[in-house]
């Protein structure tokens, strides 16, 4: 069996005890996580994810920017350096920047 087939046959179940490992550090018994446990967790996590279609707001790791999305606060948005002796904060002065 690969490591693809073993991620698209993983029991959901198992699926959430690997998230909520990640999140605490620690296993469901309260052992630690090691780094090497951590790394290949969070792969399997990711993986899964991907694999079945888990909506991005519930994905590992997603940030929801809310309000501040598109502005100044929003670290996909990079201040316009085209505009010089002007300090005041001009909300034109940002794009944003998709990745």
């Amino acid at each position: 069996m690969t490591y693809e087939e073993l991620i698209e046959r993983l029991d959901p179940n198992v699926y959430r005890n690997l998230k909520q490992a990640i999140e605490l550090g620690k296993w469901p018994d309260g052992r630690a996580l090691t780094r090497e446990q951590r790394e290949i967790s969070l792969e399997a996590v990711i993986y899964y994810e991907e694999t079945h279609k888990v909506p991005e707001e519930q994905r590992v790791g997603y940030l929801d920017r809310g309000e501040k999305a598109g502005t100044a606060c929003d670290p996909s948005v990079q201040f316009r350096k085209d505009r010089q002796g002007n300090d005041d904060v001009d909300p034109d002065q940002f794009v944003e920047v998709k990745v």
